[in-house]
């Protein structure tokens, strides 16, 4: 079933678009759950939770992209737990890795007013995502948003590892420098 079809099942109220929605992106989802989690059940419990709000999402919305949807939703939902059980007691050992890279480029927020303006900065981050070239591009994102090891991203990609981590070096000065351009990062 495609799509279109699925969101019209949401969108009807059918019950038939949860298990729809499993069958299609199940194992997807079930995959960005398990970069984050440890635990096999913490991901099945993630994954059904996310089922949840994207029933409760739908309507009043309509994504244009039900996968990405639904990985932001798990995503979110992971590293909710994560914060939640502790990075170091229960996380894989990739988030805590991956969050300290991002913490000398990208400024956390420690307030409300920070949290709005956190906003802003992921629309310049998608502005600076639209303006790498598709190789940078795809390494960042496997990185920082799957939370992929180096080596694996190497493997998947036909490059070497040390390629690999020069790219995401050169990509996060470029961010920091492209953020405190924008006054976003002092």
């Amino acid at each position: 079933m495609d799509d279109d079809a699925i969101l019209g099942l949401y969108l009807a109220r059918s019950e038939e678009a949860i298990a729809e929605t499993a069958g299609k992106y199940g194992s997807y989802c079930q995959a960005v759950a398990r970069r984050i989690l440890a635990q096999p059940q913490d991901c099945e419990e993630c994954v059904n939770d996310a089922y949840h709000r994207v029933w409760n999402a739908i309507p009043p919305q309509k994504p244009q992209h039900l996968r990405a949807f639904l990985a932001r939703i798990v995503r979110n939902l992971a590293l909710d737990r994560i914060r939640h059980d502790g990075a170091q007691k229960r996380g894989s050992l990739q988030v805590p890795l991956v969050l300290e890279e991002l913490e000398a480029c990208v400024p956390a927020a420690a307030s409300a007013e920070e949290a709005a303006e956190g906003r802003l900065l992921a629309e310049r981050l998608d502005r600076f995502l639209g303006t790498l070239p598709r190789e940078a591009r795809i390494v960042f994102l496997r990185r920082y948003w799957y939370f992929c090891p180096v080596a694996e991203i190497a493997r998947d990609l036909g490059l070497s590892e040390s390629k690999v981590k020069m790219l995401l070096l050169r990509t996060r000065e470029k961010l920091r420098h492209d953020l405190e351009k924008e006054g976003i990062f002092p």
